[in-house]
């Protein structure tokens, strides 16, 4: 999902037009970003927390020439998803658990019931044997 998406279903929600909910998208967007830098938190109940924290200088290694590379001292922004956001992923997971659950229930089903076709006769026609016709 893209911003303009966001946009988009916000302003058919709401009733905005799109230029008018784009700007309020953008300036909330904004808010958050200056919060993180003056405070280095905001805490959005029931979405999450953003917080920066430093990360220390380490030494890493270039994939390609395999030489060592001093990686210097940075922030970095992290985000900790709220209880509400887990618990609707959560429900996510556990949805898509219970679809694999039944297709495969749904293929066993159909493999026992098809396994033999030609034995099987149709409810209006001939069974599809060449010696009981």
């Amino acid at each position: 999902m893209t911003k303009k998406d966001i946009v988009r279903t916000i302003s058919e929600e709401v009733g905005l037009t799109q230029q008018q909910t784009k700007e309020i998208v953008q300036k909330t967007f904004d808010a958050i970003i200056e919060s993180l830098v003056r405070e280095r938190r905001i805490e959005l109940r029931n979405f999450g927390v953003f917080e920066v924290k430093p990360r220390a200088a380490r030494k890493a290694r270039n994939p390609r020439t395999g030489e060592q590379v001093d990686v210097p001292r940075k922030h970095v922004v992290t985000f900790k998803p709220g209880k509400y956001m887990e618990a609707k992923v959560r429900d996510l997971d556990e949805a898509e658990e219970r679809r694999v659950l039944e297709a495969s229930t749904d293929s066993k089903t159909n493999q026992t019931t098809s396994a033999n076709p030609i034995d099987e006769p149709t409810p209006d026609g001939p069974s599809g044997r060449w010696d009981t016709d």
